[in-house]
């Protein structure tokens, strides 16, 4: 039997069209930095890909800038202003969370010198955070001390609508494997007017932001996916997966008398289902639905070999026991309601050995 892959928030299968943008960018010999006419093909297709990022996210063309994916991205908080304090979401990812030394808060006033870091849809609960407002009279824009909000949209973008100029971030971070791009490359979106210490200093490539060669490749199969998720979005292919990811919310909770779904009652991305059996650890629902050939995702993080309570999920007022017990599963454009609907009979069968287990 076919396996069956729900794990779409970890990354995603690669587009057609991304392939074929790479496909065809493998055969451009030119630097973007050289002047001649090879240079200029290449710098062509890296311009055409901002362009495609930039009307997939609601901003500017000259406010992407390419790096190697939203983890790199997110250093622009590493080279703050002098001084400014960074306050972070607490169901953050950990490209923001443990990527530098910040203060920790699941709320906190804005106000001028701090930067609040944030995530728009967490990547484990699917649920939907609104960034918070701003507060009047902030510091203007390049001073010393600002006033600044900065989003993860990694999970966001194609999935939901939203445009960055809207949305009043002056940053945000994304990838391109969780839009049918490829692995690698990413962007930190900067709006305009902001001025930023280089995320990698050399020969000051992206407006002398981030310095390197550009991955011509990878950038090129990044905007050809972020053009094909924003049609999908407007096609309204992901309400289709919203409908296949109720059937199997509702399959599992008729079947099963203690499982918790997380964030079921709050605005969710589309295509996600977080859900804890107590007493039934992730892990071991992962490695089982894993021989049983469906690809899903503990809700706890792995780390060094090690398996760690979800941090998320603490922070939403669960405690330990559910916490540890969590699992996501995540859909795709190409999941079917076959495949939903055999991954809830085969949970199903195994939840009841557990429970048969257990008592």
């Amino acid at each position: 039997m076919k396996r069956v892959y729900l794990d779409h928030n970890a990354t995603t299968p690669l587009r057609p069209e991304a392939r074929e943008a790479m496909i065809t960018a493998m055969d451009v010999v030119g630097n973007p930095s050289s002047v001649h006419a090879e240079g200029r093909a290449a710098k062509a297709l890296v311009e055409c890909a901002r362009a495609q990022v930039a009307d997939a996210v609601g901003c500017r063309p000259q406010e992407v800038i390419f790096t190697s994916g939203a983890t790199e991205a997110a250093r622009v908080l590493q080279n703050r202003p002098e001084g400014c304090d960074v306050f972070v979401d607490s169901t953050a990812h950990d490209a923001l969370w443990s990527h530098f030394d910040l203060t920790h808060c699941s709320e906190h006033p804005f106000g001028p010198g701090h930067i609040m870091a944030m995530g728009l849809a967490n990547s484990e609960t699917g649920v939907i955070t609104k960034p918070p407002q701003k507060v009047e009279n902030q510091w203007p824009y390049g001073a010393r001390r600002a006033d600044w909000l900065l989003l993860d949209i990694t999970q966001v973008v194609g999935r939901i609508p939203f445009s960055f100029a809207w949305s009043g971030a002056d940053m945000a971070i994304l990838s391109a494997h969780k839009i049918g791009g490829p692995k690698g490359v990413g962007a930190l979106i900067l709006r305009q007017g902001i001025d930023i210490e280089p995320l990698a200093s050399g020969g000051g490539q992206e407006l002398g932001r981030r310095s390197g060669t550009e991955n011509v490749v990878g950038i090129a199969g990044f905007g050809a996916a972020a053009e094909a998720a924003q049609r999908d979005l407007a096609d309204g292919v992901w309400e289709k997966v919203r409908e296949l990811r109720n059937i199997l919310e509702n399959a599992l909770e008729a079947g099963s008398i203690s499982t918790i779904f997380v964030g079921k009652d709050q605005e969710r991305l589309p295509n996600t289902l977080c859900f804890a059996t107590p007493g039934w650890k992730g892990e071991t629902q992962v490695m089982q639905m894993d021989l049983s050939g469906f690809a899903i995702s503990a809700g706890s993080a792995c780390s060094s070999g090690k398996v760690k309570t979800s941090r998320v999920l603490t922070a939403m007022g669960f405690d330990e026991t559910v916490a540890s017990c969590a699992i996501r599963v995540s859909l795709g454009p190409e999941t079917t309601e076959e495949d939903v609907l055999r991954f809830a009979e085969t949970w199903l069968e195994k939840e009841k050995k557990h429970r048969a287990r257990a008592a």
